[in-house]
């Protein structure tokens, strides 16, 4: 038989061709493997495959033999990961608002890549990232990698801390730079986020890491360690997350000017913003699940936040209240 022009990428393509078409429900016969292997321009004979099928079995892809019937077929059985676990690793990246929608779409396309053609469809029904409120700043993987720069260097460092404002914009929060001592990264709420120590204020503080910008690692030692060490992070995720679930409603929500940067963060940079009539406030009408937890977010807020449609919502919002005060009195 003669050679084809890519046949030094033979082992290569075999190993392709056997991943992406074959897994525990789909096989291939000797003869398919060949037409597929010349659609690569590359020629083989079935006791040079036996060979090749025994090399990548070293190399570690589980490939598999076997009878029904007449035939011999071939199929790879176990795999770096199982179908389950890449669910799971989609739903993760899917639900990650410290990923960006593009970021995510790239992650997820090369997940699909470790599993058959059969397999990767199934990965790709359940890609649902269009239309969720992720985050906007593209850059936050590197500034993960500059915090844990720092961390592994034992400095500390320097950032601007952003915040919404009322047209949308990031702004800084403060004039001047952040000088903190990060101690770790958390992932909570779909969240990333920095936990270090302020040494003027002497307190572990939280930032958001999607919303800093132009970290700085500083010729400076950390300092804080037996603050962090001490500090309860389990109590301070159940005060500050949680999730929401109930029937879904449009609600109509006034809030004060100050409090735009927290309802963007909940909402998504997509939520209108009106001037509502009452001076310094404003308005935005969001699609919320009802239920207990989303009343305590709106309780937690005080009276910077409240509730004006639809009126059995607004109505129930004040009984649940009123019936939390009896249990206090």
């Amino acid at each position: 038989m003669p050679k084809g022009s890519n046949q030094k990428l033979k082992l290569y393509y075999l190993a392709k061709i056997m991943v992406q078409k074959t897994d525990d429900s789909h096989y291939l016969t000797m003869p398919e493997i060949q037409k597929l292997l010349a659609e690569y321009e590359v020629s083989a004979d079935r006791k040079s495959l036996y060979d090749d099928m025994e090399a990548l079995r070293v190399l570690g892809i589980d490939v598999i033999g076997e009878q029904q019937g007449r035939k011999y077929y071939y199929y790879v059985g176990g795999k770096h990961f199982e179908l389950a676990e890449l669910k799971l690793l989609v739903d993760a990246i899917q639900s990650s608002k410290f990923i960006t929608e593009r970021k995510s779409s790239e992650l997820i396309k090369k997940l699909t890549a470790l599993v058959s053609e059969y397999e990767a469809a199934q990965l790709k029904r359940q890609v649902v990232v269009q239309g969720r409120v992720k985050t906007m700043n593209e850059s936050i993987y590197y500034l993960v990698d500059e915090i844990q720069t720092a961390m592994l260097s034992n400095k500390r460092i320097t950032f601007e801390y952003l915040t919404w404002n009322l047209n949308k914009e990031m702004v800084p929060r403060k004039e001047g730079l952040y000088e903190e001592s990060p101690w770790a990264l958390t992932w909570d709420d779909e969240n990333y986020y920095l936990i270090s120590y302020d040494t003027p204020q002497q307190k572990i503080k939280f930032f958001r890491v999607d919303k800093i910008r132009n970290i700085t690692i500083m010729d400076k030692k950390r300092e804080g360690r037996e603050e962090f060490e001490q500090y309860d992070m389990a109590a301070w995720a159940r005060m500050n997350f949680g999730m929401f679930g109930g029937k879904e409603t449009m609600v109509k929500i006034a809030f004060n000017n100050s409090f735009v940067g927290i309802m963007i963060d909940r909402f998504g940079k997509d939520m209108t913003i009106r001037p509502s009539k009452r001076e310094g406030w404003s308005e935005t009408n969001v699609e919320v699940a009802i239920s207990d937890q989303f009343f305590g977010w709106i309780f937690s807020l005080a009276t910077n936040v409240e509730i004006l449609e639809p009126a059995d919502v607004r109505q129930r919002y004040k009984t649940e209240i009123a019936n939390l005060m009896k249990m206090y009195k």
